[in-house]
């Protein structure tokens, strides 16, 4: 497989993870300050990089809803007043750098609201029907098809996005719908934008292969979808791993792949990750920040919530002032960035499926360095399982992350572990 070799990636992509912010739900409030409140509880848990869905003002025209969609986007080089000014939100971005972390924004090429600023100005950015009027992208009602053959609706497009780079000193864009826009669009996009700030992260919503020419990192659909399935129409083991085969072969080597069990979309429209995955959900999460990959986590899944938000009308979080499962996070973070065996598309890792005896039911995988081993066991199956280790690979002194305690494992060991369980080792040194 061809790797990517026209950007250069910024070096701490490598070990970060991604936390989703729905602004909107994630306080009463609903606005960058009230946000700027949970900073230090993000930055406790290990939060590296924020995704904020888009923050732009929404347009009126079709609108769904009684706020309407972060999608339908009614300026590009304004901030939405619901979520407070731009000083607001630059001065949350340098909060957050402040406290160690990254911002990435959500950019949406593909369509824009009915009454974006462009339809009047330059309406030729547009696509029209056989009418001549403004027409939407499949059944999106509440926007309008922008028309990529225009270039210089690209060029002011691009010009908006350095617009945030350089005013605001974010740190990379989450592409909505990527793979919804001409390649070449964002080709010439990071070439133009790359100069203000040359390790900025480039993450699409795609699974499109050749958009790695351009893009750090995409989205795991096709695995998000087949552990739901795997889950509730008990299928086997095998079709994970088949997965994870076609990713490993038909995938560059150096191609990031972000992992989740929930975000926007998915809570909204499809459920929250107990309602797609039930018992399930936690060995997920294991999974996601653990495999080779980045690890990403949606606003509130630290409680953990267990309701789906509305999409275009005010639904705030239940926050209960303790999150359950912040130490649980803080664990699988905190390994991730610190265990060299961890790191994503580094040449130096490799990952080994290890050899047991009870391969319907159990998922065992090693990542490898020279000097650095974690050991992830993953009981995919309802009930209590008990197995030995086979492999050579394993042979040492490991410790228990979650329990702090130290386990010698080698060939012939046994263990037995609960129904969905997980377990994470890392090697003594």
């Amino acid at each position: 497989m061809e790797t990517q070799a026209v950007f250069k990636r910024a070096n701490w992509i490598q070990h970060t993870n991604i936390y989703e912010v729905n602004l909107r739900q994630y306080s009463a409030n609903g606005t960058f300050n009230a946000f700027a409140k949970a900073l230090p509880r993000l930055a406790a848990m290990g939060v590296e990089t924020l995704w904020f869905m888009p923050i732009h003002p929404i347009g009126k025209i079709n609108r769904k809803g009684t706020l309407g969609s972060y999608y339908s986007i009614s300026d590009f080089k304004a901030v939405n007043p619901e979520f407070g000014t731009a000083g607001d939100f630059k001065k949350l971005i340098a909060l957050a750098h402040d406290a160690g972390m990254k911002v990435i924004m959500d950019w949406v090429a593909n369509h824009a609201a009915w009454d974006n600023v462009w339809t009047k100005n330059h309406p030729e950015y547009f696509d029209r029907d056989e009418a001549g009027n403004f027409k939407p992208p499949y059944d999106w009602t509440d926007v309008i098809q922008i028309n990529h053959a225009n270039t210089a609706q690209q060029d002011a497009m691009i010009e908006a996005m350095k617009y945030w780079v350089s005013e605001f000193d974010i740190d990379g864009f989450r592409a909505d719908l990527a793979h919804l826009t001409p390649l070449d669009f964002w080709i010439k996009a990071r070439t133009a934008i790359e100069p203000l700030k040359n390790d900025l992260f480039w993450l699409a919503e795609s699974e499109e292969i050749n958009y790695h020419k351009v893009f750090d990192a995409t989205f795991t659909w096709e695995w998000m979808h087949s552990t739901e399935n795997f889950y509730k129409k008990n299928l086997a083991l095998s079709s994970l791993y088949d997965v994870l085969y076609k990713y490993n072969n038909n995938f560059p080597k150096d191609a990031y792949r972000m992992y989740f069990t929930s975000n926007h979309d998915e809570n909204s429209w499809n459920g929250t990750e107990y309602e797609k995955y039930g018992d399930m959900a936690l060995a997920l999460a294991v999974f996601s920040c653990t495999y080779n990959g980045i690890p990403m986590l949606y606003s509130g899944q630290e409680l953990p919530n267990m309701k789906r938000l509305k999409f275009f009308d005010k639904d705030a979080i239940d926050w209960t002032g303790e999150c359950k499962l912040h130490d649980f996070y803080k664990t699988l973070l905190s390994l991730h960035k610190n265990n060299p065996a961890l790191s994503a598309c580094n040449p130096a890792v490799s990952t080994f499926f290890i050899s047991h005896d009870a391969t319907e039911k159990v998922m065992a995988y090693l990542r490898k360095t020279e000097n650095n081993e974690v050991l992830v066991l993953l009981n995919l199956c309802n009930t209590e399982t008990t197995f030995t280790i086979q492999d050579k690979l394993i042979e040492g002194d490991y410790m228990d992350v979650f329990a702090n305690t130290i386990q010698k494992l080698l060939p012939g060991s046994s263990i037995t572990m609960k129904p969905w369980g997980y377990l994470v080792f890392e090697k003594c040194k």
